[in-house]
């Protein structure tokens, strides 16, 4: 909701924002394709440190050239190294930024808090956009950005339009206004950005190192108390439809957000010139719809003033975008929660542009009942409903239309039609003729779109005609003739042949958008000259806007210069079991086996209250009976985001006077600064840089990353006070965070908490993937959802490596244990603290007594680096 105070009738209302247009490049081609159909910016990886690492990517020697290409035709280039920095890579990661500023990149997209440190620490004026991957979804954390020196923030998916308003609303009001980024096209990430461990626990490829394996894409079957639910065709459970903005454009626009960004560095150049060229047109159109008042002489479409919505998205615009890429597209999460709608589950690739289905079946030829227009050279696919096997498709050879049936003719021996049915789907996945027309958009040395200009001449008999010219992004060139104007005794150089003249800029990247004549008199200059002048212009302007930017880089400054002073590490104490529970039962196991420190994750924080109250008088029993003053010290966990309008929440959370509190966002290290707090793995501390950030504000220890091997963790442990952190040993990884509620999307007819009946309340629910495993599935006080590995992790092989540099705090989670198993893995790892068993004896024991299937788990995978 806009919380924003009505403006009174005769006040003027806010200058509308143009939002600036950024489309992704994967490659040369891309980058080209995204410059001649309107893009205001781009923005690629590199060869290291981004989270496409499977695009193409450029190379540090290519970004010379192709920064000269972007300015030269007003767009802007901005570079991805959005992914976790490791203590090695800190050296390496100093250079790469030293080449990118020194090359007058535009910008940086950056999702480690210790890469912003450096990046500020090399240059002080260099700008830095927070990576969607920073997970930044309220004010607090906009404001947590710009302490860090970022200077625009790409707001995580999930936020509504309501959110934004309200964010935008509360920045605004306070010290922290950035520049806002959302996406605005292309594939939804299920999970929170920054928060996916699913492809590091399934198969050692973090996403949060550009390595994503997109286990959402796949299928699964849902389990609810022992029994599969059965959901027909639905088998996709976690694969978002793609997101469209277009029909919330205008919406968007009113928001105030800077920069409106297209997803998809993995894709080819047609979708980029498809995707960027279509948002190009639309979003001018929508500028113009919102400003009636626009200037006669603007490009922007006129405005019917007496029609009240000047804006629609044309047949024509949807069936482009779903023809360059669509699993089918929906507005995402602008209009807010609607799991019925986010992810329909019955399929997790590209589609297309839906035909219709099958009615008839004969001599080769299919008949289908068109709900879109197809012709001959179209690619089509045949959808039996099972998507995950091989699919029958082709080419079609011929069009025969009776009535809204079509009769399609394929060439011979191009599908097998026994595997065809009727009541099939047909899908149109290729269009021959759309590729041609939009690599014509982008092939060729000529520029294709131009940008405008706004030209104003000065002169008098016996003067050389002055012209000034002025490009959109504020550039200013002044050219003069040669020989002086003379009085014209006819055909003067009126305002109507000048602007001739100096419109006729074909083949340049310009337009003549203004035009100004200031002359004197009647008078005439040959047009050769005038010829002339419009070339020097294009010339000059050309060559102002190629030129590098010039950033401050300081030569004396090093990573070295921001390292934490690290202590010795064999003054550490002895190991210490740290135990988090997610139920009371659970908590009730952990005492019984003295743990002085737990952690509770409950789904309900108003259950936090009966936790405290039990774990202080357990500590009273234990002070009376064995008069000891050892005591159990409680900490609780908020839920892991927090949103606009769920204040609520961190109170609530607090009244429960626990002895601390977890951490694990922006909002909550602001609201709990004077508690006695602990950091959590999702604020992704990887490198020295970002622990010595997160400890300056006081917290009690943090957790290390959990992207990190075993070897990683050794150098971020040994380059800090190891008494720092603690390292989590043993848990169900947090596989996926999301919006999205699996519950009320299948367990429930409802679109949200509101109307969904709450079945998370009413049943125990797993996903079955395809390789048989069970992986548990819970909901948390806002209705997101986490999907934990079903399968248990530990790093127990490498516990007394860890104590031999100094750790002394060691972690173990639950999830859905009984109080047995709970009971029965403590003791194993006390015994495993105390050097009374071995890692591998732990691994093999719970493996054999306990049938948990403990993996050796993320510490020992391979490095990525």
């Amino acid at each position: 909701m806009n919380t924003a105070a009505p403006q009174a009738p005769e006040q003027t209302q806010p200058t509308l924002q143009r939002p600036e247009l950024l489309a992704p490049a994967g490659n040369w081609e891309c980058a080209k394709a995204a410059v001649e159909n309107g893009a205001d910016a781009i923005y690629f990886g590199l060869d290291r440190f981004n989270a496409r690492m499977r695009a193409e990517n450029f190379t540090e020697a290519d970004l010379p050239e192709l920064m000269e290409y972007l300015h030269r035709r007003g767009v802007k280039g901005y570079v991805t190294l959005n992914t976790l920095i490791f203590p090695q890579e800190l050296r390496e990661a100093e250079k790469y930024l030293r080449t990118i500023i020194s090359a007058g990149v535009d910008a940086v997209i950056v999702q480690d808090i210790g890469i912003c440190r450096l990046i500020r620490h090399l240059s002080p004026d260099f700008p830095i956009h927070a990576s969607t991957q920073m997970t930044i979804t309220s004010a607090v954390g906009v404001e947590f950005a710009k302490s860090l020196g970022c200077n625009l923030v790409v707001l995580a998916r999930e936020c509504s339009l309501n959110q934004i308003d309200r964010i935008q609303y509360q920045i605004a009001r306070s010290d922290a206004s950035l520049p806002l980024e959302v996406f605005v096209h292309g594939a939804l990430c299920v999970a929170y950005s920054g928060q996916c461990l699913t492809s590091e626990a399934l198969g050692g490829r973090s996403a949060n190192r550009g390595e994503c394996a997109q286990a959402c894409r796949m299928t699964y079957e849902l389990i609810a108390d022992g029994n599969e639910v059965e959901l027909g065709d639905r088998k996709y459970l976690l694969s978002p439809q793609d997101l469209a903005g277009l029909e919330v454009l205008p919406e968007l626009v009113k928001t105030g957000v800077s920069s409106l960004k297209i997803e998809g560095r993995l894709k080819t150049a047609e979708y980029v010139a498809n995707v960027t060229r279509v948002y190009r047109q639309a979003l001018d159109r929508a500028i113009a719809s919102l400003s009636p008042e626009a200037p006669a002489d603007s490009s922007l479409p006129k405005v019917d003033e007496t029609k009240p919505n000047q804006y629609q998205v044309t047949n024509e615009e949807h069936y482009n975008l779903e023809m360059a890429f669509s699993r089918g597209i929906s507005t995402g999460w602008f209009k807010g929660i609607n799991n019925q709608e986010l992810v329909h589950a019955r399929f997790g690739k590209k589609r297309g542009v839906y035909l219709g289905e099958v009615t008839r079946i004969r001599n080769e030829q299919i008949t289908v009942q068109l709900q879109a227009p197809v012709k001959p050279g179209d690619g089509v696919v045949f959808d039996c409903g099972h998507p995950e096997t091989k699919e029958e498709g082709g080419r079609i050879y011929a069009v025969e239309h009776r009535g809204e049936d079509a009769i399609l003719s394929f060439g011979r021996g191009n599908l097998n039609l026994r595997r065809i049915h009727v009541g099939d789907k047909i899908w149109k996945t290729s269009d021959p003729e759309l590729d041609k027309q939009l690599r014509q958009s982008f092939n060729g040395e000529n520029p294709q779109f131009q940008r405008g200009i706004d030209i104003e001449v000065y002169g008098e008999v016996g003067q050389g005609l002055r012209a000034i010219a002025r490009d959109e992004l504020g550039h200013v060139v002044q050219v003069q003739s040669e020989m002086p104007l003379v009085e014209a005794h006819s055909k003067p150089l009126t305002t109507e042949r000048l602007r001739s003249q100096f419109n006729r800029l074909g083949n340049t990247p310009f337009y003549l958008n203004y035009f100004t004549n200031h002359i004197s008199g009647n008078v005439m200059l040959p047009v050769s000259e005038l010829n002339r002048l419009r070339r020097n212009i294009v010339e000059n302007l050309e060559k102002l806007r190629s030129q590098p930017k010039r950033w401050q880089l300081n030569s004396n400054a090093s990573y070295k210069d921001l390292l934490p002073i690290s202590s010795d590490s064999s003054i550490s104490s002895s190991p210490h079991l740290i135990v988090l529970v997610r139920n009371l039962k659970q908590l009730q196991a952990a005492l019984s086996e003295g743990i002085e420190t737990v952690y509770c994750e409950f789904e309900d924080p108003r259950n936090y209250r009966e936790a405290v109250q039990i774990v202080r008088h357990y500590n009273l029993n234990i002070k009376t009976q064995k008069n000891q003053d050892i005591k159990t010290t409680i900490y609780v966990a908020p839920p892991r985001i927090t949103k606009p309008g769920e204040n609520y929440i961190l109170p609530q959370v607090r009244s429960c006077d626990a002895d601390g509190y977890i951490v694990r966002n922006y909002d909550q290290l602001k609201f709990f600064s004077a508690d006695k707090c602990i950091g959590d793995f999702s604020l992704n501390i990887a490198n020295p840089l970002t622990a010595d950030y997160f400890k300056k504000l006081e917290l009690e220890r943090i957790t290390a990353s959990y992207d990190l091997n075993i070897n990683q963790l050794e150098d971020l442990v040994k380059n800090c006070p190891p008494q720092w952190f603690e390292v989590t040993i043993h848990q169900h990884m947090p596989m996926f965070h999301m919006e999205h509620c699996v519950f009320c999307a299948f367990l429930s007819n409802g679109t949200d908490y509101t109307n969904c009946g709450r079945p998370c309340d009413k049943h125990e629910v797993k996903l079955r993937d395809r390789v048989g495993t069970e992986h548990i599935l819970q909901a948390d006080a806002g209705c997101r959802n986490t999907v934990f590995n079903g399968t248990a992790q530990t790093g127990a092989e490498y516990v007394q490596r860890l104590i031999a540099i100094g750790v002394s705090d060691f972690r173990i989670e639950f999830v859905n244990e009984t109080p047995n198993q709970v009971t029965q893995i403590i003791q194993r790892y006390r015994q495993l603290l105390q050097g009374e068993i071995t890692g591998s004896q732990l691994w093999r024991d719970l493996k054999l007594q306990s049938q948990l299937g403990v993996t050796r788990g993320s510490l020992e995978k391979n490095s990525l680096s």
